[in-house]
């Protein structure tokens, strides 16, 4: 049986906000430990029936950067629910919802570059 680690850093400053996060997995074939300026990580706890999550991001993400980040991630979890559990309908509608965020917050931006 194989084994595989995913390590991440996080540096803090003195409130504790995220400043750096950077990580490495053994399966991978990059050398030096890469960086973010957010992450989501999420466990299933199938026992108590609950979703753990860990998100961080760091002081210099910027908004149009997060919701960048949460449009790809809305995609890719529905590419996941259909790998999952063969649902198109779901899976289409999941996808439209990202596309939907996506067109809302660029209209708010513009919105508020007029004012």
């Amino acid at each position: 049986m194989g084994r595989s680690s995913i390590n991440i850093d996080v540096i803090l400053d003195a409130d504790r906000v995220p400043e750096q996060i950077s990580w490495n997995a053994t399966d991978t074939t990059a050398e030096a430990a890469r960086k973010a300026k957010a992450m989501m990580l999420a466990f299933w706890d199938g026992a108590e029936k609950t979703a753990l999550r860990i998100d961080l991001w760091t002081k210099d993400m910027m908004v149009d950067e997060m919701a960048d980040f949460f449009y790809q991630t809305f995609m890719t979890m529905a590419e996941t629910y259909h790998r999952a559990t063969q649902d198109p309908a779901l899976t289409s509608d999941m996808k439209q919802f990202a596309k939907d965020f996506y067109n809302k917050f660029r209209e708010q931006q513009l919105k508020s570059n007029k004012a």
